[in-house]
């Protein structure tokens, strides 16, 4: 397989994952991988846009908070946009979010639902852990803990292997559920829902994370943020900026020649 034969790869497909790139390692920034992954999903976009228009795109390549906007100008270009199916995949910082909070509550994992908003890197990854369920009436120093655990989730993960790439399997595993849960939507299972980072008017940014309902059509909602904790409202705040400049490098990105 190779770029040649990248047209039968993608004909008739109906969702169309992502992960092509490079990983990161130690001292690296998701930021960092910009250079190399932006050309690659500008490259892979404009492929999905000729062979398989219609398909759902779950963006798995970092940085998300930029890929997402690339794709998204490739497919305006290519007269195929459709913001209902494009999709930035956050679903590990979920995964994350839910698996520090259940350790920190000592309740099962698989019971446990932590929505996570914002973006897919560092402070623009933001856990409401106030809205987590079942409710644990945690101390304000360990939320603010589990917060920095969840975003810095990444980081921990490239710093343990040393070099040897970032997080695989767990990208795999929330990669999956995510991917699931599109296919779940195309079928008409109803009430499917999971955070991703979509076009939205959440929040004043063009593209935001938050929960998301999906179906037949992809995004068949945009769910709103809920009520927020005051620790929370700052860190909506303080992600906003961050968030911004990183969507306004894709589209600069996707918009040169």
């Amino acid at each position: 397989m190779g770029e040649d034969q990248l047209g039968q790869a993608l004909e008739g497909c109906d969702v169309v994952i992502i992960p092509a790139g490079v990983p990161r390692k130690p001292g690296m920034t998701r930021d960092d991988l910009f250079n190399i992954n932006a050309g690659i999903v500008k490259n892979l976009c404009a492929a999905i846009a000729k062979y398989c228009p219609n398909a759902l795109v779950n963006m798995i390549s970092n940085p998300v908070n930029s890929t997402v906007p690339i794709a998204a100008e490739v497919f305006k270009k290519a007269g195929t946009y459709d913001e209902k199916k494009l999709f930035g995949v956050t679903t590990l910082d979920v995964v994350r979010a839910k698996t520090f909070y259940a350790g920190k509550a000592k309740v099962p994992v698989a019971d446990v639902n932590v929505p996570v908003v914002g973006g897919h890197a560092g402070i623009t990854i933001l856990p409401l852990f106030s809205q987590a369920t079942p409710k644990a009436n945690l101390p304000d120093e360990d939320i603010k803990a589990l917060t920095k655990r969840t975003q810095d989730g990444g980081t921990e993960v490239v710093e343990a292997k040393a070099g040897k790439g970032s997080a695989t399997l767990s990208m795999a595993y929330a990669g999956a559920i995510f991917a699931d849960a599109c296919l779940k939507g195309l079928n008409g299972v109803p009430d499917v829902v999971e955070c991703s980072f979509v076009q939205s008017t959440v929040t004043e940014l063009p593209f935001f994370a938050s929960k998301v309902r999906l179906g037949k059509n992809g995004v068949e909602e945009v769910l709103g943020l809920g009520p927020l904790s005051g620790y929370e409202k700052e860190g909506l705040e303080a992600l906003k900026p961050e968030l911004k400049s990183s969507i306004e490098k894709g589209i600069k990105f996707a918009n040169q020649l």
